[in-house]
């Protein structure tokens, strides 16, 4: 694989910027990377290269011509099918859309782009981005990048499964009760689920009022934590759009002092023990931890062997009216969300 390929999104910004390559070379090796392992893992449901490589020349040539550059420009991308394109047809993996485009980017694609980042294609996300697991009746399964038998997980499972792979430098996915953590745990990379309000929701498959709204969030998905702050610092702010995106000012997190942190962890969150590679992994970081004079304590929350059961509940206290207005909406009539008994 080549080296540009494993480079940071702040390295690969910085590369073009200097012109140490080109957007176009870049694109062109991401594309062809996709091309190559995307077979295996149904990640990337829809693929553009005409359009990407039109973005990424058109990148050049303004860098050339003296054009300040964003903080992105010309870095490829890939973003979740959820999250709406205004240039390629957004399904939020549900039939009634399989041939819609939106017309409009989703609050936080449009920042992206208007840093110079160059979209490649969408990822996939099971109905609606309601699932652990990510499949749906449009694309069909992603599996892992670790083993194909298994799941990457949902629902920003074709996200985590092509950046994984050295698909795609970064995506953005969505988290309402783990859909980013759970593919950035199963395949090993970063996510993160920003803090509520901090990114708008606009232009994403939940929508942004009712009684789990304040729930969801996009969130930047990446190869490193460092990758996280560069993302997140260009998507977070409100757009008057979102109510309930506000101003959130974000600190530099190279400027805590770790020495000062509480942590607090456990290896059973009394519902299940996880396999022992991980429990021994958790043990491995907290010894490290230690060896950098850092405090950590074993200790669980009381009642988290609740939270499953009362998250199931939240999602059902509306009695199904988000689900049956977004098939609705979305002139869907045969649901997989519904026939799994979601409602």
């Amino acid at each position: 694989m080549d080296d540009l390929l494993a480079l940071s999104v702040r390295d690969l910004a910085k590369a073009i910027r200097s012109k140490q390559t080109t957007s176009k070379h870049l694109t062109k090796l991401f594309l062809d990377r996709i091309e190559a392992v995307n077979p295996a893992l149904n990640a990337v449901i829809r693929l553009e290269p005409e359009i990407a490589m039109k973005y990424a020349e058109r990148a050049d040539i303004a860098l050339q011509g003296g054009e300040t550059p964003g903080k992105l420009f010309g870095v490829p991308m890939t973003i979740k099918d959820s999250l709406d394109t205004f240039d390629m047809i957004t399904t939020w993996g549900t039939e009634g859309r399989r041939e819609f485009r939106p017309g409009k980017d989703a609050t936080c694609v449009e920042r992206l782009r208007n840093e110079g980042a160059v979209l490649m294609g969408k990822t996939n996300t099971p109905e609606f981005t309601l699932s652990f697991k990510t499949d749906n009746l449009i694309f069909g399964q992603t599996n892992n990048p670790f083993d194909t038998s298994r799941t990457p997980g949902g629902s920003s499972g074709g996200a985590a499964a092509i950046i994984s792979a050295g698909g795609s430098p970064f995506d953005v996915g969505t988290d309402t009760g783990g859909s980013i953590r759970l593919p950035s745990h199963f395949c090993g990379i970063s996510g993160i689920k920003p803090t509520t309000g901090r990114v708008p929701c606009t232009g994403n498959a939940l929508p942004t009022s009712g009684v789990i709204a304040t729930l969801t969030q996009p969130g930047p998905m990446a190869k490193s934590v460092d990758d996280l702050i560069y993302l997140l610092e260009i998507m977070a702010g409100p757009d008057n759009i979102d109510p309930h995106a506000i101003p959130c000012p974000l600190l530099d997190p190279y400027a805590v002092n770790l020495a000062e942190l509480k942590i607090g962890y456990h290896t059973d969150n009394g519902i299940k023990t996880p396999d022992d590679p991980i429990v021994s992994t958790i043990r491995s970081v907290v010894d490290l931890l230690s060896a950098h004079k850092m405090v950590a304590s074993e200790v669980r929350p009381s009642g988290l062997e609740m939270a499953g059961l009362i998250f199931g509940h939240l999602l059902a206290a509306d009695n199904g009216d988000m689900i049956n207005m977004l098939l609705e909406d979305s002139q869907t009539t045969y649901s997989f969300t519904r026939h799994s008994g979601f409602t």
